[in-house]
């Protein structure tokens, strides 16, 4: 698999399923058994009501739908023998196909994130693999602690291994909980921080507490590049989504970035006290406007309303840019409540020390436990806001439609729903006996 097709979902192509009028029933129970055709009627419907869609002409009956296309050459294989077979189409003029986000190997636990959201559009870019990573970075800066980030190591291995066995069901999560793990120890390390400021290890590059100034700038920085990418990415869907006309004027395409990118320029100018760099980000920043206020008047179809319109769209753009890179200074607003927690349970610990060891034992353990389920908690929710409100939003624009093959549950099988633009496994489970090509995960 080449990175291009990393990075976008599961290939469909648009097919008819062909059969003899008088081996249709056959056909379709094949069809059924592999699960990787979507009809236009509902997932779960019945043989017959699948069969009333078919067009039937000179005793050939046929029905057209999506399906993955690594699966069309297996499945035309399997009908050829019942007198069946798989003929591909020219996909529909103005028709979007199903999106089916890849799911194999760490993607299979990586992908909720991104479908909690919504369903990925099937022209959009799939940005699991990024969305995670910047999940996993931001979440370790608010964390920093190089021993809750051995916890959370310890914890992804025991999901990995499903030890205990009451954690198999959340197995899936445990990339996360790694990745957020060692983020964590690598910004502890940056803090100086192991279970608090125990002096274990040495400050790499500042306390938190200490230099709080510092940290927020580090966080809008951080802010600042994962909004640029966001934009970039949102450049990309735009072009997919509509050509250049939507990409160029649209707030989360060329215009949105164009602005971004000048009012940062303005201000690095005027930090720097250069004047042709202040000059110049001034310059792309109107340029941004203008192209975005003359999307908004063609949207709003022209005129004295359409104008009012676009020129209260233009502000909402400009407020809300300010108000989204402001909304990462929680990287160092919840940095510096880790690390607040950490020094009042070790102050209160070593306080103890000399009169009640055994109590400044249980303080620190009980303080460290609240402060690693507390605080993570609360850190996961806001990095989880992060990714939906600031950066989603921009690469998103409109919602795709999931993949929902066809399928025959057996009398045994308890129905599985399928979430949408879920991963490539969301057909029900099985048996042994059948057929092989439902898409499946493979790999943890």
């Amino acid at each position: 698999m080449t990175w291009r097709d990393a990075l976008q979902p599961v290939r469909m192509e648009r097919i008819a399923v062909v059969a003899r009028e008088d081996s249709l029933g056959t056909v379709l129970r094949l069809v059924a058994d592999a699960g990787v055709v979507e009809f236009s009627t509902p997932p779960d419907a019945s043989l017959e009501a699948v069969s009333a869609t078919t067009t039937i002409r000179d005793g050939v009956a046929a029905l057209a739908g999506w399906m993955p296309a690594t699966s069309v050459s297996e499945l035309s294989g399997r009908l050829v023998a019942v007198g069946g077979a798989v003929v591909r189409l020219p996909r529909p003029r103005g028709s979007e196909a199903p999106s089916l986000l890849r799911s194999r190997g760490l993607r299979r636990s990586l992908s909720p994130l991104v479908v909690a959201y919504g369903t990925v559009p099937y022209s959009d870019i799939d940005p699991t693999p990024l969305a995670a990573a910047a999940y996993i970075l931001m979440f370790g800066m608010m964390f920093g602690d190089v021993g809750h980030g051995l916890l959370l190591l310890g914890a992804a291995a025991g999901l990995f291994l499903r030890r205990p066995r009451w954690l198999a069901r959340f197995r899936r999560a445990w990339p996360f909980a790694a990745g957020a793990g060692l983020t964590s120890m690598f910004f502890g390390l940056l803090y100086g921080e192991c279970f608090g400021p125990t002096g274990l290890i040495p400050v790499l590059w500042l306390e938190p507490l200490a230099h709080p100034l510092p940290l927020l700038l580090a966080a809008l920085g951080v802010g600042a590049l994962l909004l640029g990418s966001a934009y970039l990415l949102g450049i990309v869907n735009r072009w997919r989504e509509g050509g250049w006309p939507v990409a160029l004027y649209s707030p989360a395409g060329i215009a949105g970035a164009a602005v971004f990118t000048g009012i940062g320029l303005v201000l690095a100018g005027w930090y720097s006290r250069l004047a042709w760099l202040t000059g110049a980000g001034g310059v792309i920043a109107v340029s941004g406007l203008t192209l975005a206020f003359i999307g908004f008047l063609a949207e709003a179809g022209g005129g004295a309303s359409g104008t009012a319109q676009a020129v209260m769209q233009l502000f909402d753009v400009v407020v809300r840019l300010g108000a989204n890179l402001a909304s990462f200074a929680r990287l160092a607003a919840f940095g510096l409540t880790h690390a607040a927690i950490g020094s009042v349970v070790w102050q209160g610990t070593t306080g103890l020390w000399p009169a009640a060891p055994i109590a400044a034992v249980a303080v620190f353990i009980v303080g460290n436990a609240l402060a690693l389920a507390v605080e993570g908690l609360v850190v996961g929710i806001q990095a989880l806001r992060l990714e939906y409100y600031e950066l989603f939003s921009r690469v998103f624009q409109i919602e795709g439609r999931p993949f929902r093959p066809w399928h025959l549950p057996l009398p045994s099988e308890e129905a599985v729903s399928c979430p949408s633009g879920s991963g490539e496994d969301c057909t029900p489970s099985t048996p042994p006996s059948r057929s092989p090509l439902s898409p499946s995960s493979s790999g943890p």
